[in-house]
């Protein structure tokens, strides 16, 4: 069954390096943990028209921490990120 391309990019990831990566044509993605390479280059594609050149994923681990203020823990969600590499002169405007 196909995914619709809505439903694999959750978010873009605005960190530091994200925008130190954006400057150097390449762009870090929150992807669902199911998809895989191709289908999140095609959704680049469809979503913001532009050509990506290469795709990496790394997986974020799930992490214990310590909730404030009690002696309880709780379990981080995790997930996974891609770096999308564009073209060169191809860019990504976030409104």
């Amino acid at each position: 069954m196909k995914k619709h391309t809505g439903n694999i990019i959750i978010s873009p990831r605005i960190t530091e390096k994200g925008a130190y990566l954006a400057e150097k044509g390449a762009y870090v993605f929150n992807v669902t943990r199911d998809s895989n390479k191709y289908e999140i280059s095609a959704a680049i594609r469809e979503l913001f028209k532009v050509t990506p050149r290469a795709v990496h994923i790394v997986a974020i681990p799930r992490k214990e921490v310590k909730v404030r203020g009690t002696n309880r823990t709780g379990m981080t969600v995790g997930g996974k990120k891609a770096y999308v590499f564009l073209k060169k002169g191809e860019v990504i405007e976030f409104a």
